[in-house]
């Protein structure tokens, strides 16, 4: 089971370079993890590279970035469901919109050109301070 396929709201298409970074809507979760938002910060600031890069591939597939995450979490062979957080029915809509997407071979490589398996951009995301070699192997992510 996958949590929060989205990354917090960084995948979301929301968080993008060159636009203020306002943080999560929620009011609860910015006081929790004041920093987690914070564009200055080395690593949030790759994030948002490979945000960026992630959404030019998907539309270069055709696919918004939810719809190419999504699918991406859900094709997985060890994957057998992915827990969303939609706020609003067309957050939910978006979500469902990757039902049935299956990634080209081509896409997914490039997913591991943009973020190689087994790398936690910023590993604070982890919850515990490392990274994790778990996905090193190729048979392991598809």
């Amino acid at each position: 089971m996958a949590y929060s396929p989205l990354a917090g709201g960084w995948l979301s298409g929301k968080y993008r370079k060159g636009r203020e970074v306002s943080g999560p809507g929620s009011a609860a979760r910015s006081r929790r993890l004041p920093a987690r938002y914070d564009a200055s910060d080395p690593s949030n600031a790759a994030k948002l590279d490979a945000a960026d890069a992630l959404g030019a591939l998907a539309a270069d597939a055709g696919l918004t970035l939810i719809q190419l995450v999504v699918a991406f979490v859900v094709r997985h062979p060890a994957v057998t469901s992915a827990i969303i957080g939609p706020r609003t029915t067309e957050h939910l809509d978006s979500y469902l919109a990757a039902d049935g997407i299956d990634l080209s071979g081509d896409v997914l490589d490039r997913i591991d050109q943009i973020v190689p398996p087994a790398v936690t951009i910023n590993v604070a995301d982890n919850m515990w301070d490392f990274g994790t070699t778990a996905l090193d192997a190729a048979f392991r992510r598809r």
